[in-house]
């Protein structure tokens, strides 16, 4: 079964899309904050991760370029899921390592 960490501030956001990849077959596992994301990145080694850019503790950026910077967590998937679509955002989200961008809200 692939894992897929879900990193979301907006709790009614994570509910629907942690329903949706569970009903698809997938094990997720959410966090709301980035320290979180990259605590549990670390421990459970997912096949993807949904990051928002906005969160407490430490900003999505942060959290990418952190987890592509360590052997361990450096193959991980990360698909940054925000509001944020100006040029600048995105292209910073593939400097620090992002696989793929999607603005919010989305299908």
């Amino acid at each position: 079964m692939k894992k897929i960490l879900l990193v979301e501030d907006d709790f009614a956001i994570a509910d629907n899309l942690q329903a949706l990849l569970q009903v698809k077959g997938y094990k997720v596992t959410f966090v709301s904050d980035g320290q979180s994301a990259v605590e549990t990145a670390r421990k459970e080694l997912p096949d993807v991760i949904l990051l928002d850019i906005l969160l407490p503790k430490l900003g999505g950026f942060d959290v990418c370029r952190i987890l592509k910077s360590e052997t361990k967590t450096k193959d991980i998937k990360i698909i940054v899921t925000t509001g944020l679509g100006r040029m600048g955002d995105v292209e910073t989200a593939f400097q620090a390592g992002a696989s793929d961008y999607i603005i919010k809200p989305f299908d």
